[in-house]
């Protein structure tokens, strides 16, 4: 048994309503991805502490049209992870449209197109399971109440053992207003142990709910259920919704996620034991654990999902997604443009954003084209360089903090041609941008961009026109959306109009703490 030890949380950033599961020494994870795409990101680990980032299994939201604009609390909600009959499931809830899924050989794909298992208005956090034992196969929902007007209880299908369809109308199997005290019930992850159907399933909220879990002798019920897991005197707020994993040696971990405003869901790993009763035991003896012993695993180097860019040939890294659907590849070639999505490809190092006509230039909330990636948490500053490469009147290009609140930094061509640095923002009611610190004469059309982000994702913005950094505007607290938490964003813009506007070039993106 390893004397080493891990501290939580072991994912400091969004990995909203993670799942894992073991495929021999290997553990796979993903987590929502809500309106960005690509969606479903693809992590893997061979220790459950050190994670890196190795694709998406959704390419492009569907339908297309719809999600051609940003849906930032939409799309992708709390996926399952399943290895069955050798090949890798995922099963999502879209609450406008129904229950999907997709399939792969391989972690890395290729993935099938999204099907639907299940259509209907707020049907969400689905979960399957395959019992090899009988060749029968079932399927667990939530549901949410803003679409549908239920929530709080759990419908079970029997399921076309392909994965493709339902074998029946549902039944709903847990009522969580029959449990006293219950409410939001949701987020389930369906298992078989020791004879027993197990409903893992968080309720009482994100921010201060609990981790429950339930058994039935059939997967139909009726169900007993337990609180497994809670804040207690510690800091951990609502632990909440995640998966179970057994190791190779025989060891079971819990991973679930804490909501942490404006850092979003950040993801722990609890130990986990069988007790006398035959009830899981979470963490520590149900309240969670800030730092235990290393899961017995052989050691892996220290890795976690990238951050850090260089964009050579113009490509982008796998942590970056656009905030809606990127244009068809195939659409900008037919244009006469090499882009993926708004970006050039090219033999040097740097991102070419193109800067898109936009008559909603003055509001990132609602721009397809921001290349984004998850805010750390823990404080970092995160640096940019950048060079306007238009003429443009008008067309900008910068670095934001993007939430229900915005801020950003970055160039802009003025009316006299002249090239100044810009911070602008707005707040979570406002609809139009305003200035957060006073325009200066970049001379030469570059600037190196600076955000420290401190305690609390207090950012404080500066600039470097080779004088030296400057700090610009006063501090501004990040936001998240309703679901998701802040974004690092990168982008170009132009006013409306008609013609190629030019690019924004970024090049050697970091984050380094602080």
């Amino acid at each position: 048994m390893t004397t080493e030890t891990y501290t939580n949380p072991i994912l400091d950033a969004d990995w909203s309503d993670p799942d894992v599961v073991r495929v021999g020494d290997d553990f796979y994870l993903t987590a929502s991805s809500f309106g960005r795409a690509p969606g479903l990101p693809l992590l893997h680990s061979r220790d459950l502490v050190n994670w890196t980032l190795v694709g998406h299994a959704v390419e492009r939201l569907e339908p297309a049209e719809e999600f051609a604009v940003p849906r930032h609390d939409c799309g992708v909600w709390a996926p399952s992870l399943r290895h069955h009959d050798d090949r890798f499931w995922i099963f999502w809830g879209d609450p406008d449209q129904g229950i999907f899924q997709v399939n792969a050989p391989e972690i890395r794909g290729p993935w099938t197109g999204p099907h639907l298992v299940k259509e209907g208005k707020g049907l969400i956090d689905p979960c399957p399971l395959w019992d090899d034992e009988t060749g029968e196969a079932y399927l667990v929902h939530a549901w949410a109440k803003s679409r549908s007007g239920v929530k709080n209880r759990l419908t079970g299908h029997r399921m076309h053992p392909d994965g493709t369809g339902l074998l029946d109308e549902g039944k709903l199997i847990v009522d969580g207003d029959r449990i006293p005290g219950w409410f939001t019930l949701e987020g389930p992850k369906l298992y078989q142990h020791d004879g027993w159907f197990w409903i893992l399933a968080p309720a009482g909220s994100v921010e201060t709910g609990w981790q429950g879990a339930f058994r039935s002798r059939g997967f139909f019920g009726p169900y007993e259920e337990k609180i497994v897991l809670e804040q207690q005197e510690t800091d951990v707020n609502g632990p909440h919704q995640g998966g179970w994993v057994r190791t190779p040696s025989g060891e079971d971990w819990f991973l679930h996620f804490q909501q942490k405003g404006a850092y979003g869901r950040v993801v722990h790993l609890q130990p986990m034991r069988w007790g006398a009763d035959g009830w899981p035991v979470l963490g520590d003896d149900g309240a969670p654990v800030a730092v235990h012993a290393r899961p017995d695993l052989p050691p892996q180097p220290a890795a976690a999902p990238a951050t850090d860019d260089d964009f050579p040939g113009g490509r982008y890294g796998r942590q970056w997604q656009w905030t809606a659907n990127p244009p068809p590849l195939s659409a900008s070639l037919e244009r006469g443009d090499p882009h993926a999505g708004w970006a050039t490809q090219h033999s040097g190092d740097g991102l070419r954003l193109t800067c898109v006509r936009s008559a909603d230039a003055h509001d990132l909330r609602r721009l397809p084209n921001v290349l984004t990636q998850r805010m750390p948490g823990t404080p970092c500053a995160v640096e940019v360089e950048l060079r306007l490469d238009s003429d443009e009147p008008g067309a900008r290009a910068g670095f934001a903090v993007l939430g229900d609140a915005f801020s950003w930094i970055g160039l802009q061509r003025g009316a006299d041609g002249a090239v100044h640095v810009v911070h602008r923002f707005a707040e979570a009611v406002a609809e139009r941008e305003r200035d957060a610190g006073h325009p200066r004469l970049a001379p030469e059309g570059r600037v190196r961009l600076r955000v420290e982000i401190g305690a609390g994702a207090r950012c404080r913005f500066f600039y470097d026109i080779g004088d030296g950094p400057r700090s610009s505007g006063p501090v501004f607290a990040a936001t998240p959306w309703r679901w998701v938490g802040a974004l690092l964003g990168l982008f170009g813009l132009a006013p409306a109009g008609q013609g190629h506007a030019g690019a924004g070039t970024f090049t050697q993106f970091r984050i380094n703490a602080l």
